[in-house]
């Protein structure tokens, strides 16, 4: 979708490399087989054996977040209900890569694309319970860890709202008529420019393509945390728009707590933001099947 892309590497990494990497600095998984598993916007990630996995930085901007993972990730084992990254391996760079790198144990499970509505219902109560203590996490605690303040201003609505009329524009001639118009009239009717700031800890990118089902459909992990920060809990509550069904958000909201009509405003924002974005790189990397998963993410944030 053009020369440039958020999502462009500064630098790539190679199976082998990877390979020669692992092997040197942690020499009791030498036996182990590297298998490249794919790549987000700031990380490749490769397997190694069945046991573990390793995330190295693929753009500069993420280098200190892989840090701060390192440090805060395993303070929050208290506080999480369900699997997530708990770094076991910190690697470093050297003359033939970079940047520091991390290793964790394997979490079994496959992303949540494709699923019935059903399936996704099974995941209310984990969701909710899931995502009610990680914003207990003590913010004077993660502060004192490094971790920053809603670095992306998701509280202003009018700059994403100028944003994605942009991202609108470049998808046009992508999607459907019916699902360019839905969003464009979503966006019109939107006249709220700003939300109040609250201050809660978050993992910061929750979407299907951090998250794992097990073979029921039901949440079973939660990966790749380099976006936590202190922010507005609408960030993660995206997913209530996103990922549940329509019918689910009440139930969620009994077991989360209910939350004011601005941050359901700036949950179901964030909710049609977030797959927009990884739309447009799908559409770059022709990858149709998470493409179909992230209008369908959109379809039901829409959705009243």
């Amino acid at each position: 979708m053009g020369s440039s892309n958020l999502w462009d590497a500064d630098w790539e990494i190679s199976e082998e490399l990877a390979q020669r990497l692992i092997s040197s600095q942690f020499p009791q998984l030498s036996s182990k087989e590297i298998k490249r598993l794919g790549y987000g916007w700031d990380n490749t990630v490769f397997l190694a054996g069945d046991e573990y996995v390793f995330r190295f930085p693929r753009r500069k901007v993420a280098i200190d977040s892989l840090k701060m993972e390192a440090k805060i990730l395993p303070k929050l084992e208290d506080f999480i209900s369900i699997p997530y990254s708990k770094p076991l391996f910190l690697g470093e760079g050297n003359s033939d890569y970079p940047a520091p790198f991390l290793g964790y144990p394997y979490l079994s499970g496959m992303f949540p694309i494709g699923l019935t509505d059903e399936q996704r219902t099974l995941s209310v109560a984990t969701l909710a319970h899931f995502l009610k203590r990680l914003h207990a996490f003590p913010v004077q605690v993660a502060q004192e860890n490094g971790i920053q303040h809603d670095h992306r201003n998701l509280t202003d609505i009018a700059l994403r709202k100028e944003k994605m009329l942009k991202f609108l524009s470049d998808l046009k001639i992508h999607i459907k008529e019916e699902e360019h118009s839905a969003i464009a009239h979503y966006l019109v009717q939107l006249k709220t420019d700003q939300v109040k700031q609250r201050n809660v800890f978050l993992h910061g990118d929750l979407h299907f393509k951090n998250m794992l089902v097990d073979e029921n459909g039901k949440v079973s992990g939660i990966i790749d945390w380099g976006d936590m920060n202190i922010g507005h809990p609408a960030c993660d509550l995206n997913v209530v728009y996103s990922f549940l069904p329509y019918h689910a958000r009440t139930e969620f909201f009994r077991e989360y707590g209910e939350v004011d009509q601005e941050t359901k405003l700036l949950a179901r924002l964030i909710a049609v933001y977030i797959p927009m974005l990884i739309l447009m790189q799908a559409i770059d990397d022709k990858d149709e099947r998470v493409a179909d998963e992230a209008k369908a993410n959109i379809t039901r944030a829409l959705a009243d």
